[in-house]
């Protein structure tokens, strides 16, 4: 019973150890995966699987230390739902990476992006330069929402349009 109780705390300390780690490097991580970014997740839990099964490769072993991540990842939601400062601690903040058409380059630096890669993410929103986004964040989830000028005016078309329609 103590060899299971074992894969318990192991399994409970590599996904603590996991978890922290992704926070302390970044949420760039988590958007968009490059291949080095892959390969990088690959090896780590290559790396981690016997520190968290250790001598332990039987199939009870392996349930156990699955099911031990199982439980820690909804207790850790729960734990971040209901209350904010581990929210904030674990998810961290929403960053401003352009307001009004100018980078906030330090925020830019601080969520560790290029330049190249926030060029590239105002053209994946349909957007054709920087000066045009009214607003860029790097979201906690570790995507880069943009709302721009074209954004307001297709919603103020939107709403004038569906108004306009109401009235006929």
């Amino acid at each position: 019973m103590t060899e299971y109780f074992d894969l318990v705390l192991r399994a409970s300390a590599v996904y603590i150890f996991i978890v922290v780690a992704i926070r302390l490097f970044g949420k760039k991580e988590l958007s968009q995966l490059s291949v080095v970014d892959l390969v990088f997740i690959l090896l780590i839990s290559n790396a981690v699987q016997n520190a968290m099964v250790g001598e332990n490769t039987s199939l009870v072993g392996g349930g156990v230390a699955a099911g031990t991540l199982f439980v820690i990842n909804y207790i850790l939601k729960k734990l971040i739902f209901r209350f904010k400062p581990i929210e904030k601690f674990i998810e961290g903040e929403p960053i401003v990476l352009i307001y009004d058409g100018m980078i906030q380059k330090q925020n830019v630096r601080r969520a560790g992006f290029t330049m190249q890669e926030l060029d590239a993410a105002v053209r994946e929103h349909g957007v054709d330069s920087i000066e045009k986004v009214n607003l860029a964040m790097l979201e906690v989830d570790g995507n880069i929402s943009v709302l721009s000028e074209d954004f307001k005016a297709r919603t103020r078309k939107k709403r004038v349009h569906k108004t306009l329609g109401d009235v006929q």
